[in-house]
């Protein structure tokens, strides 16, 4: 099985060497690296155009979720995911999801656990996380990391692509909607890559209209289930406080598992 690796790229070039150089220490596996790149002006097209082995393009497109959607319509892997630039893998990622995606042949989604690092790469904290639940999703937040998180190909030859009226919330705004259409979650409790924090982390700049999309993304799968009456901004207050106590039991199991 190939997995094909996309990455949305727009003026990051001095992160975007790890993440070629991540995907490229890949070992075991077949891979292809696409890189959707919206027209940067600084260095990233000089490191593009060290690496061969790239499908890369430089065009503008409408935002970080068109260029993700583009990347997946070239994707020919059987396995597809999107690696951010100022993100990477880790040592052996794609072999042990692969392993996994063979030990778990009803999967249409695997999510893996993360590691946050800062600007230079030091270790902030390991993320670990736990089985999949819808309400915890809905309720609590997109606690599936995208950068460690991978789909088959069919559920995008379907057709079901992120929304690009979503520029901070599209990950969750996608596996909400992947969930209620009835893909199978399953999570790989084994650190697949490294989240790098620094000052202008999408969702850090972002902060109003990330909550304005969350509220959206809620109310609008609240309406679909018939559950309008849970759409109040303090009924969800509520609902994300309750599931965040539910995560903590879950989240020990699976650190204990892990042992």
């Amino acid at each position: 099985m190939q997995v094909s690796i996309v990455t949305p790229s727009f003026n990051q070039g001095r992160f975007i060497r790890d993440c070629i150089e991540s995907v490229k220490s890949q070992t075991g596996v077949e891979w292809e690296h696409l890189v959707q790149d919206a027209g940067s002006t600084d260095e990233t097209l000089a490191v593009l155009k060290e690496y061969p082995h790239l499908k890369w393009v430089s065009e503008k497109d409408q935002g970080m979720s068109d260029g993700i959607n583009r990347g997946f319509h070239k994707a020919t892997g059987d396995w597809v995911m999107w690696l951010n630039t100022d993100d990477y893998l880790l040592p052996g990622a794609l072999a042990k999801m692969l392993t996994f995606a063979a030990q778990h042949s009803e999967v249409d989604v695997i999510y893996g656990d993360t590691d946050f690092v800062d600007v230079a790469g030091k270790l902030l904290r390991h993320k670990r996380e736990h089985g999949f639940f819808f309400n915890i999703l809905l309720y609590y937040g997109c606690y599936i990391q995208s950068t460690a998180t991978f789909l088959r190909r069919r559920v995008i030859t379907a057709g079901h692509l992120l929304n690009p009226e979503y520029r901070v919330c599209m990950d969750f705004e996608y596996y909400v909607r992947l969930s209620r259409l009835g893909y199978r979650f399953a999570h790989l409790p084994a650190p697949l890559a490294a989240f790098r924090w620094h000052a202008t982390n999408t969702s850090t700049v972002q902060s109003p209209r990330r909550r304005e999309e969350r509220l959206r993304v809620q109310r609008e799968h609240l309406s679909l289930a018939g559950k309008t009456h849970l759409q109040s901004e303090r009924t969800l207050a509520l609902l994300f406080h309750a599931h965040r106590l539910l995560r903590l039991p879950l989240k020990l199991a699976a650190r204990w598992h892990a042992r």
